[in-house]
């Protein structure tokens, strides 16, 4: 029995509640929703996918992204909800020997999105915010780092998990790198209608920080479009979607509309890849439908 799941901090956190619910000590199966979709990953029965499309080798399946709804019966739990990690600590509520309601409730929030102007500002003052933002896919050696995490959490209270010395340095960059980022983000955004556009394609090197910070930045702005070359392979783009969490009048769901480029998500966030072939039509059309603002469901 494997867990494959997300590399992001609901990931790591639906990683550390498997584990311990199900006497687990095998390795974590890393994966990113693309690579699931199109096939790239073997799936074997007994599997229990978390964070992910379902697929119909897995055994259990637990998740809360709008457009991984399934019309079937399966072992798990799909519901929109906060996290998957909430779903499966509410389904294995009774076989936890340690009290994981304040991580649940700090993924809820984070993954939701459902923070306040000084967590995005200053994540450092903020224990899980911060730890949150160490957890990124692209990340040299992350697999390493994950797996230490998922062992860390599982065994130590937050201030603990903060003072290891990989995870400390790892805190103290991620200070740094926003302070970057909020530079490159004022360069590289620009504001129409209510859209706040990122580009990054024109950089060596996509930039990385704080996901919440452009919505600081840009208040006027209802939603949030970056554009970024994939890291994996050059030739796609990479396009992230993601409602401002400060300015809620956003009335695209967005996991709706990526889903015809190939992508999905939630309703307030979600993504996609595509070759960069198809970025002078798909790029504008996503564009459009962003700034006109109608309800797609």
């Amino acid at each position: 029995m494997r867990i494959v799941t997300r590399p992001d901090f609901d990931g790591i956190v639906c990683a550390v509640l498997l584990r311990e619910a199900l006497s687990l000590k095998g390795p974590v199966i890393w994966v990113e929703p693309n690579t699931l979709q199109r096939g790239l990953v073997e799936i074997h029965k007994g599997d229990i996918i978390a964070n992910l499309p379902y697929h119909d080798r897995c055994t259990f399946w637990f998740d809360h992204h709008y457009t991984n709804r399934i019309y079937r019966s399966f072992g798990g739990v799909f519901r929109i909800a906060p996290s998957a990690a909430g779903l499966i600590y509410e389904y294995y509520k009774d076989r936890f020997k340690r009290d994981y309601s304040e991580l649940v409730e700090a993924t809820d929030k984070i993954d939701s999105a459902d923070l306040t102007l000084d967590q995005v500002l200053q994540p450092e003052k903020y224990g899980y915010v911060l730890l949150s933002m160490t957890v990124f896919n692209g990340d040299h050696g992350g697999e390493l780092y994950w797996n230490k995490l998922v062992e860390l959490i599982g065994n130590y209270d937050i201030q603990m998990v903060l003072d290891e010395p990989d995870v400390k340095q790892r805190c103290e960059e991620v200070v740094r790198q926003n302070k970057q980022y909020k530079v490159l983000l004022e360069e590289n955004t620009r504001l129409e209608k209510n859209l706040a556009i990122t580009d990054f394609r024109h950089l060596s090197k996509t930039p990385a920080g704080n996901r919440f910070l452009v919505y600081s930045l840009f208040p006027d702005s209802y939603v949030n479009m970056k554009i970024r070359i994939d890291e994996e392979n050059e030739e796609m783009i990479a396009v992230n979607v993601g409602h401002s969490i400060f300015n809620p009048r956003c009335n695209v769901n967005v996991g709706l509309l990526l889903a015809d480029y190939g992508g999905g998500g939630h309703r307030g966030a979600a993504s996609t890849r595509f070759h960069m072939s198809k970025a002078d039509e798909y790029i504008p059309q996503i564009i459009d439908a962003l700034k006109t603002n109608k309800c797609n469901e």
